[in-house]
């Protein structure tokens, strides 16, 4: 990626040599100070009370404002999260970062000036705490931080975070600051990420009835009553009124402005502007309010300003304790072109004016016009001619989006985004002619969210019709046609989204995982090999490829796949687990499963199918020690101590397993049978009795016949 050129660069904000400069009061600085760096995703500032709105209740940020400066245009470089986080941690735009989607453009944090890791190399303890897959480690952002918590460690974060509610991430950033030494300690860096409101909106309570007919609110208030818990801990640990905060978001919310509901497409006030508190140590220069125009690529070489550190003279952002009138703020958004096909957009802010480029220019008057309703373009050519003359001068070339594993594109597809898109060219169309399109995609994806397959389905179905081109169109109705069960139609949705993506390896692997669904496993390993032509390391084929030799009972390839993968589902390595220790490969089994109690169990069951009673009770009593709470073991242990001590051991373990969960049939119907033949038919009865009426037919149809004929027989 091309840097800026200096022309350009100055365009854009003034040099930090010259913002730093100034007063005295302007250039105090706080050595030792905390930082506190805290995101709300997706919050437009014009739906918070301490920018004017009425609507909604916010406690928490209202007293943070009165303690902190607050910016009244502040804006994000692009309405997606990954890449606006990018540029608020580096102080660069996104052609110089690289991060130009949620997804195919990695972060490389050694490549640039990353503010973690300038904190960190300063001594300082540095800590994240993020609520959504779209910011997780592996994006690049982990480096620089001592602790990145995700919800889950590692691989399991990646399969299983989605967005966890905000209380809960600030409930892991206070104890993470609660384990901390009273004195003594470094200064820390800690940056809490709040995906509320984002998308969908699906407050907790008592947001939820508070503001029923405004959900989007509701979330607001959620996260406010999050942050609220976060700073309470600050001032319990006497950290608040020293620490430097700075309060933002990644970006806005269309909330149906310009035709669009959420964020991404447009570049429009609602989707730019965001709310911006910076509250200093001491309370300095608290409840005053700043008009000049500030940027997120302000906040890094802000905060390494303020705390002393040297701002690496790469980073664009100017002081905002210094800003002044003259600059230039740039925009962009590439998801149009990458995802739907039509032109990417860009814009440039200066002053009272808002210029958006793209096949269909627009110029706004902010001030006379803050709806942006009205195009002066022709009225205001010389601006218009100025503004596109500076916003050309900007490199903004996109690179193609590099591969995304298919994990990733499903968590981002349950986000509402499509995995890594494809770059299209040739004559592309407007996004703001496509707001048919647009309105009928955002509904589906509404839908998709709701989990109404069936509805989302026959509304994709028709808009796949008009624009066949479509890849997200595609994609999110092969994700409903799975759900709804229709492998064929799902599989050819999936084909035609492999084809729009130019053959991305995410895409073939949803291929090929249908086709192993449908049971052509020759079809899948195919498709998995494919994958690997361009890149022999990737994951998503191996573990195809492992699953396909398992499901054709080759235990060897299934065995050698996965450790090239380095990774399964939890269904796979349980049946290759239990496979190996049915063929006596224990060992084989303990390194799939892992070990612990769970592992112990799987190979003590495959154990006792084999017959095994004496190997499967090792096993079962060494998970039973890892966690005696193993019902299941329970019920199994008993089966294998029948066998080798006779039903007064087996009873005792069926009776703990029952006490444990009464829903054991297994160790219910065999508590009774072995009490009856022992001559106990008043145990035996009620075993009996309470398997007939809670066993489900469906799997113990035969065995209630039986305990039903037994019943007759003891007089039950």
């Amino acid at each position: 990626m091309r840097r800026l050129t200096a022309a350009s660069a100055v365009l854009l904000a003034l040099a930090v040599a010259a913002a730093l400069a100034g007063c005295g009061r302007e250039r105090e600085t706080f050595e030792k100070a905390p930082v506190v760096l805290i995101s709300i995703d997706t919050l437009r500032s014009d739906h918070l009370p301490a920018y004017g709105y009425r609507a909604v209740e916010t406690p928490a940020l209202d007293a943070l404002r009165r303690d902190a400066i607050l910016f009244e245009r502040a804006y994000s470089h692009v309405p997606l999260t990954l890449p606006s986080h990018a540029s608020l941690f580096t102080g660069l735009l996104p052609p110089e970062h690289g991060v130009r989607d949620n997804g195919g453009y990695p972060f490389d944090a050694a490549a640039h000036p990353y503010l973690p890791r300038l904190f960190k190399e300063a001594g300082y303890a540095t800590a994240a705490f993020v609520s959504s897959f779209v910011l997780h480690k592996d994006t690049g952002l982990g480096a620089g931080f001592d602790v990145y918590d995700q919800g889950l460690p590692g691989v399991e974060a990646r399969a299983e975070l989605v967005e966890r509610p905000g209380m809960a991430t600030v409930g892991a950033a206070i104890d993470w600051l609660h384990a901390r030494p009273a004195e003594g300690a470094p200064p820390f860096f800690l940056f809490v990420h709040l995906y509320e409101p984002h998308t969908p909106y699906a407050p907790p309570e008592p947001f939820a009835s508070r503001y029923r007919a405004r959900p989007y609110d509701g979330e607001i208030a959620a996260a406010d009553a999050a942050v609220g818990s976060l700073l309470a801990a600050l001032r319990e640990r006497q950290d608040y009124d020293r620490a430097l905060i700075v309060l933002l978001s990644d970006h806005g919310e269309g909330l149906g402005d310009h035709g669009e509901d959420g964020h991404g497409i447009f570049l429009y006030r609602e989707a730019l502007q965001v709310p911006l508190l910076l509250k200093l140590p001491g309370g300095g220069r608290a409840g005053t309010t700043v008009a000049a125009p500030a940027q997120l690529a302000d906040i890094a070489p802000t905060l390494l300003a303020l705390t002393g550190r040297k701002v690496p003279a790469a980073m664009h952002g100017a002081s905002l304790l210094a800003l002044g009138p003259a600059r230039r703020i740039y925009s962009e958004t590439a998801y149009p072109r990458l995802h739907l096909g039509w032109s990417e957009l860009a814009s440039l802010i200066e002053d009272r004016f808002h210029y958006i480029h793209g096949p269909a220019p627009e110029l706004f008057d902010v001030v006379a016009d803050p709806g942006q309703t009205r195009n002066v373009l022709e009225a205001e050519r010389r601006v218009y001619g100025t503004l596109r003359q500076a916003l050309e001068a900007i490199p903004r070339e996109l690179a193609p989006p590099g591969a995304v594993d298919a994990e990733t594109a499903r968590k981002l597809a349950a986000l509402g985004y499509a995995g890594r898109g494809s770059l299209a060219s040739g004559r592309l169309a407007d996004p703001r002619t496509q707001r048919d399109v647009l309105r009928d995609l955002q509904h589906a994806k509404a839908l998709v969210a709701g989990e109404r397959w069936s509805e989302a389905s026959e509304l994709l179905e028709r808009l796949v019709v008009r624009k066949p081109d479509l890849l997200d169109g595609w994609f999110f109705l092969a994700t409903c046609r799975e759900h709804l069960a229709r492998p064929e139609e799902t599989l050819a949705a999936y084909r035609r989204a492999l084809e729009l993506a130019g053959g991305a390896p995410e895409y073939a692997f949803y291929v090929a995982r249908q086709l192993y669904r449908m049971g052509r496993f020759e079809e899948a390993r195919q498709h998995a090999e494919l994958m690997l032509t361009g890149d022999p390391e990737n994951r998503d084929a191996h573990e195809m490829l492992a699953a396909v030799a398992l499901g054709r009972g080759d235990l060897d390839t299934a065995l050698a796949e996965w450790r090239r993968a380095r990774r399964g589902s939890p269904a796979f390595l349980r049946d290759l687990g239990q496979a190996l220790a049915a063929r006596g490969r224990t060992a084989e089994a303990v390194e799939v499963l892992g070990g612990g109690a769970q592992a112990e169990e799987l190979l003590g069951l495959a154990e006792l199918r084999q017959g095994r009673a004496q190997q499967a009770r090792v096993h079962l009593e060494r998970a039973l020690a890892l966690d005696p709470r193993l019902a299941g073991s329970w019920t199994a242990l008993g089966v294998a101590l029948y066998d080798l001590e006779g039903p007064e051991a087996a009873l005792t373990a069926w009776r703990r397993a029952l006490a444990l969960d009464g829903a054991q049939f297994d160790a219910l119907l065999n508590v009774g049978l072995v009490s009856a033949r022992a001559g106990r038919r008043d145990e035996a009865r009620e075993a009996l009795r309470r398997f007939v009426a809670t066993a489900p037919p469906a799997r113990y149809g035969p065995d209630i016949a039986k305990a039903q004929r037994l019943l007759r027989e003891i007089g039950g």
